[in-house]
């Protein structure tokens, strides 16, 4: 099984990315192939799909991404590709959030995601998610950037609340090298779609 791969993003489409390393070229499915450059250094965490006709490579900016990959696709009914939509349509923070309220509206907007796997999501999931969540948890204060840490800041400034806040937080951080600028105007993107 192939856990990780480390090398240089080749080339890159809407859902997928080649990582180059040591002269191989791996084609990966990929949720935010927004946030990648040609070339640039890269460590993907992988998760390798066996079928009969079929070997694919699943890739994720983060362990816990994999790990809500993983939790997504043991739901019965619900496959690789349709949980790397979710991923990619709304990322992280916004997957784990609407499964842990039991936001079944908000999973049905989600690609390939009908009324009765939404329910089927949240019962099976809700509550067990929290483990994934938390495996990582970073304090605002001192685990960020200071560019995330200043834009946190602004953003407290205009009134959000602190798990408000955290939420965004943890969304800004899967897009690593921005300006404070930038993750101003990320953040507050995010959490006026969340209102």
């Amino acid at each position: 099984m192939i856990a990780f791969i480390k090398g240089t993003v080749a080339s890159y489409g809407a859902d997928w990315v080649v990582v180059e390393s040591q002269g191989v070229g791996y084609q990966i499915a990929y949720p935010h192939p927004e946030n990648l450059h040609l070339n640039q250094e890269v460590l993907v965490h992988t998760y390798m799909h066996i079928t009969e006709n079929d070997v694919s490579l699943f890739g994720f900016e983060s362990l816990d991404e994999k790990a809500l990959f993983l939790k997504l696709i043991s739901v019965k009914g619900l496959g690789p590709k349709t949980a790397m939509g979710m991923l990619a349509k709304t990322g992280y923070t916004s997957v784990v959030s609407a499964i842990e309220s039991g936001d079944v509206n908000l999973l049905k907007k989600m690609p390939g995601i009908g009324a009765k796997s939404a329910s089927q999501i949240v019962l099976d999931l809700k509550g067990k998610l929290v483990a994934v969540a938390s495996a990582n948890p970073k304090q605002v204060t001192q685990d960020y950037p200071p560019e995330i840490r200043d834009a946190i800041e602004g953003l407290k400034n205009l009134g959000y609340k602190q798990g408000e806040l955290n939420s965004a937080a943890n969304m800004m951080s899967e897009k690593p090298g921005l300006t404070t600028e930038q993750y101003l105007k990320l953040g507050l993107q995010y959490l006026v779609k969340q209102k």
